[in-house]
């Protein structure tokens, strides 16, 4: 059996959420966001092994309060977070078991994605690769000039599409892309962009649009929603 490791990055600082405490410890019905992420991979049976990535002054804070607290069983470590996103990934990535197969990453502030959409971007990184999850986009987008404001361009909205995570690849390949963007010193801002300036392939599953990140103060009320829906359609 071919194993699988997790690498949920809960180091951001929230600061858009304009609140004393950071996002992905907000509670949502009694429950911090970052242990809905969790709870997500932990009840999956083909998941291996999650390590989470977190600033290195709540590494104990989040063993005690979250993983102690709930009491889970795939979580091989806590580590700590780097500069950027992609250090902290990478900081995730290096503590991942030797023989795992494939790596999944996801945003510890994505507290909706389902067991379905793990288990279909699974399937696709076997045949491909390189996968990410995403969702068409439904608004038409415009490219604009920032300083005069001015529309430059409408791009075919049937090509577009909006990228959340989990984003899944196999290991080697991905070790293989961190490796070229240290070399290169490349900067990106998910971890797709660094196959892609590997020269790789990436393919995109598709996703639900209830798979949202935790941002913003209207988030958390469409959080809720989310969660009573949910459990509205448990119960039916």
């Amino acid at each position: 059996m071919e194993k699988v490791s997790v690498i949920i990055v809960a180091g951001g600082s929230g600061k858009r959420m304009g609140m004393s405490i950071k996002k992905q410890y907000i509670l949502l019905e009694e429950k911090e966001v970052l242990a809905h992420t969790i709870e997500a991979f932990e009840a999956c049976t083909f998941i291996d092994e999650i390590i989470v990535v977190v600033s290195e002054e709540e590494i104990e804070a989040t063993k005690v309060n979250i993983i102690n607290k709930y009491g889970y069983t795939k979580i091989k470590q806590v580590v700590a977070g780097g500069k950027e996103r992609q250090d902290s990934v990478y900081n995730g990535l290096i503590n991942t078991a030797q023989d795992s197969k494939y790596v999944m990453i996801h945003d510890g502030a994505r507290p909706f994605i389902e067991r379905d959409t793990i288990s279909k971007v699974l399937e696709a990184v076997k045949q491909n690769k390189a996968c990410v999850v995403a969702v068409p986009v439904k608004d038409t987008i415009k490219v604009v000039n920032n300083e005069s404001k001015e529309i430059k361009h409408t791009p075919k909205r049937e090509t577009l599409w909006s990228v959340q995570t989990p984003q899944c690849f196999e290991k080697d390949m991905l070790l293989a892309a961190y490796d070229f963007a240290h070399e290169k010193k490349l900067a990106v801002t998910d971890d797709s962009m660094l196959i892609e300036a590997y020269g790789k392939k990436v393919y995109i599953v598709e996703g639900a649009y209830t798979n949202i990140k935790i941002t913003t103060k209207d988030d958390l009320i469409l959080g809720k929603a989310i969660l009573e829906a949910s459990r509205l359609e448990e119960n039916n």
